[in-house]
């Protein structure tokens, strides 16, 4: 099992400045880049949208709100991070249940086992509690720059 967040990551399953007016364009933009790259199933959308009516993953963190989508590991090949920034804030639900958040980075997690969305997770929380790196992210010119922001940062848990 993947220990680190970068094991997770591939330069293929990030886009810049994505083009959305609402969670589902998103989910699908994310959900098309899996699905041509091998990583997920046909049903790996609706999942994500279903998950998201029932469990909101928004996360209004200040300046550069955060969301967390991800979805039963049925619809899963094989484990990933999928990254967009979002050329303009798209709405989602907050997780804790409490109004909403305009999102501008959008984490999806792409796991098969259970146990490891505790540790993608607690990773994730890491990164995006620094809200230079979400600036840095969400000022990004391009892929790689984005794919080099995330794997420099030390996500190691104590």
């Amino acid at each position: 099992m993947p220990t680190n967040i970068n094991e997770y990551l591939s330069k293929d399953l990030i886009i810049n400045n994505l083009e959305a007016k609402t969670t589902e364009d998103v989910f699908y933009a994310l959900s098309q880049m899996l699905l041509k790259a091998n990583y997920v199933k046909d049903s790996f959308y609706d999942g994500l949208v279903k998950r998201e009516m029932k469990f909101p993953t928004g996360l209004t963190l200040g300046k550069y709100n955060v969301a967390i989508p991800h979805t039963d590991a049925i619809h899963v090949i094989k484990p990933a991070i999928a990254i967009a920034t979002l050329k303009n804030p798209v709405t989602f639900n907050n997780m804790d249940g409490d109004g909403q958040a305009e999102v501008n980075v959008v984490f999806a997690m792409v796991l098969k086992e259970p146990h490891s969305q505790i540790l993608m997770l607690q990773q994730l929380m890491l990164l995006i509690q620094n809200e230079d790196i979400l600036k840095r992210l969400h000022d990004a010119n391009d892929v790689n720059e984005i794919y080099d922001i995330v794997s420099n940062f030390d996500c190691k848990l104590v």
